[in-house]
C-alpha cells in the first residue's frame, strides 16, 4: 500500500508503479492506459514545480481526480476570451471537484497545488497529436491579459 501523503518520495513510488514517463513539450509524467478507436485514458502526475503547459486541443478531455494535492488549472475559451481558475480535487464545500471536462478549443494548463498530484485523463474523440497546440506565452498574455500572470506560470515558451 502506497501512502497517499504529499512527499516526493510517495510521488516517484507512483510514477515507478504505474510506469509514467516524461510528457515531452506539455510537463508532467504520463502513461497512456487505453487507446480504441472512440477513447484514449492516461495517467497523469505533475511533481513539485512541474506543470502542464497550456496547451489547445480539437476535442474534450475529461480531467479525473486520484490522489495527493488539488489540481490548479487555467482554463482560456479560445473564442470568449472568458478565463476560469477551476480546482481539481476532494474539497467539495470548498468548490473542488473531482472529476471537469474541458471542452475543445479552450487553453488549458495546469499545477500541483501541493508536492505532488495524480490525475487521469480521458478523451473522445482519441487524443491525436495533429490536434495538440502548445500555446505561446507572449501570443497567450496579448489575447488574454486577464489571465497573464498564470499564463506565465504555465508557459515554457
Amino acid at each position: 500500500m502506497i501512502d497517499d501523503g504529499p512527499d516526493l518520495r510517495t510521488a516517484l513510488q507512483i510514477a515507478k508503479i504505474l510506469g509514467l514517463e516524461p510528457l515531452p513539450d506539455e510537463g508532467g509524467l504520463y502513461r497512456q492506459t487505453f487507446a480504441d478507436g472512440v477513447s484514449t485514458a492516461i495517467y497523469f502526475l505533475l511533481v513539485g514545480d512541474d506543470f502542464s503547459a497550456l496547451h489547445k486541443l480539437t476535442g474534450p478531455e475529461t480531467y479525473h481526480f486520484y490522489s495527493g494535492s488539488p489540481l490548479r488549472l487555467l482554463l482560456i475559451d479560445d473564442a470568449t476570451g472568458e478565463v476560469r481558475e477551476p480546482v481539481l480535487g476532494l474539497d467539495l464545500s470548498g468548490g473542488e471537484r473531482p472529476q471537469l471536462t474541458v471542452p475543445g478549443g479552450v487553453w488549458q494548463g495546469s499545477s500541483s497545488a501541493g508536492a505532488w498530484t495524480l490525475i487521469g485523463t480521458t478523451m473522445a474523440p482519441p487524443f491525436s497529436s495533429d490536434d495538440f497546440a502548445l500555446g505561446d506565452r507572449a501570443e497567450l498574455t496579448r489575447r488574454f491579459p486577464a489571465g497573464a500572470a498564470r499564463i506565465a506560470e504555465l508557459s515554457r515558451t
